[in-house]
């Protein structure tokens, strides 16, 4: 699938990637017999890396045998993950990818690879990645290291196919890749990097009926927006973020399909937008997204917990921001009717809250919400059911300190069982443009 905003993955040494202090993270080839390494990254990305290698093999003058075709991987460019590379003597390209750490907890995550190989024309590379002994909430994790996980490759870094990948003993993905020329880009899922949402934004800033404002900025210093579409009076409001675990890059697809679609034709979004305005945050974590990171902020925060209690700016600085904003809405009047966060995983449930306040409404209206939803897009997947609970949630808290109806949309990373595929980005923008029919809808009887 071809990425509409013609990304600039070509250029290696990209000014995000530099900003991002990307140098000198993820370009390391180990030579040695044993090599134990520091990653010196900001809070909450300091992680201790052991790597215990084969001696390579030499010839009769020592010098050491070449087992790969493989010239190098290179990682500098928006998004580009943080890795160390090993050739092993049977050819196999070992590649460990680095976690990135929550603040104050034992938790950390790897989802997320996105790299360029750079090796012979006509070779092929079998690849071996490793590090997916997550920790989410307290509890061991191996949901991101699965048979059904998938990988996506590009020559150009515009136009994506996807791969299966092969479950190792050892909770390691095998990835085996061909070379038609001598570069190809690897990644989890269909990109979206930080080049994007700024071409993106450029594209539509000077509609009229769209509103770009800045709200804030990042843990390194990244402004963080609000876009709104829509006029400022309308009756209802929705309110959507995206991004907050920087792997999860559905999110970000979903509001660019919605945003072209509602301005796209002027005349026909009269009709939704004379019912409703929509607010976008759509890129909540934007250090890590560059960092080509997994989780949680350079500051060492999970976006999406801790929702119960007012964040610290000092280490939160993006969701001091948004609430800074949700609570001069309020004060003027302009509370969000219904608020989305969307996630991935590898189920693509909704997760509807549970709060102490008003279940009986808020359950009636994400019930109803659900229904809509399943009649106007390809979604078929489900909710959580009522004894689940993920206390400190995006939802929960929305719900219990602001009063507005909120919930997580996890879309499924593998698959979509609506449209029996597995997922690009043009399939999630499909159901961005599909949402705003949703919302129409949902607010028809209010």
């Amino acid at each position: 699938m071809k990425n509409k905003n013609s990304l600039s993955r070509r250029n290696f040494l990209t000014k995000s990637a530099l900003s991002a202090g990307a140098v000198g993270l993820g370009l390391v080839q180990v030579q040695g017999a044993e090599l134990k390494s520091t990653e010196k990254g900001s809070d909450g990305d300091q992680s201790p890396i052991n790597i215990a290698e084969e001696k390579p093999k030499t010839n009769s003058d020592g010098k050491v045998i070449a087992p790969s075709p493989l010239i190098y991987i290179n990682t500098l460019f928006d998004n580009g993950s943080p890795l160390f590379w090993n050739i092993e003597s049977d050819g196999k390209i070992t590649i460990e990818l680095l976690y990135d750490y929550e603040r104050n907890t034992i938790n950390r995550a790897n989802s997320h690879w996105h790299f360029q190989l750079l090796a012979k024309p006509g070779s092929d590379l079998t690849l071996v990645l490793k590090n997916f002994y997550n920790i989410w909430n307290g509890y061991l994790d191996l949901t991101d290291a699965t048979e059904e996980t998938i990988c996506f490759v590009s020559e150009d870094g515009l136009n994506w196919k996807s791969i299966q990948t092969k479950l190792l003993d050892g909770q390691k993905l095998e990835v085996k890749v061909h070379m038609n020329s001598e570069s190809l880009f690897v990644s989890r899922l269909e990109p979206y990097g930080l080049s994007d949402l700024e071409l993106l934004k450029a594209e539509i800033a000077k509609h009229s009926l769209v509103k770009i404002t800045e709200i804030g900025k990042t843990f390194e210093g990244r402004p963080l927006e609000i876009i709104r579409i829509g006029h400022s009076d309308a009756p209802y409001r929705v309110f959507i973020r995206s991004r907050a675990h920087a792997w999860e890059v559905g999110g970000n697809w979903v509001v660019q399909g919605l945003i072209r679609s509602l301005i796209s034709d002027s005349f026909k979004s009269n009709r939704y937008l004379d019912r409703y305005a929509v607010y976008i945050m759509p890129m909540a974590n934007k250090d890590r997204v560059v960092r080509g990171g997994t989780r949680f902020t350079v500051g060492g925060v999970n976006l999406n917990r801790n929702w119960d209690k007012a964040a610290d700016p000092k280490y939160n600085p993006e969701n001091a921001a948004l609430e800074t904003w949700l609570e001069q809405m309020i004060k003027h009047g302009l509370r969000p009717d219904l608020a989305i966060d969307i996630h991935n995983d590898g189920q693509g449930n909704l997760h509807f809250s549970h709060p102490s306040v008003n279940l009986e409404k808020y359950m009636n209206n994400m019930n109803r919400f659900e229904k809509i939803l399943r009649k106007h897009t390809w979604y078929t997947e489900g909710a959580k059911k009522s004894s689940f609970k993920n206390s400190g949630t995006f939802g929960e808290g929305l719900v219990e300190r602001y009063g507005i109806d909120a919930f997580i949309y996890e879309l499924n990373a593998n698959w979509i069982e609506g449209l029996s595929k597995v997922p690009y980005g043009e399939d999630w923008e499909l159901l961005g443009k599909q949402l705003k029919e949703v919302f129409y809808d949902y607010f028809k009887n209010e």
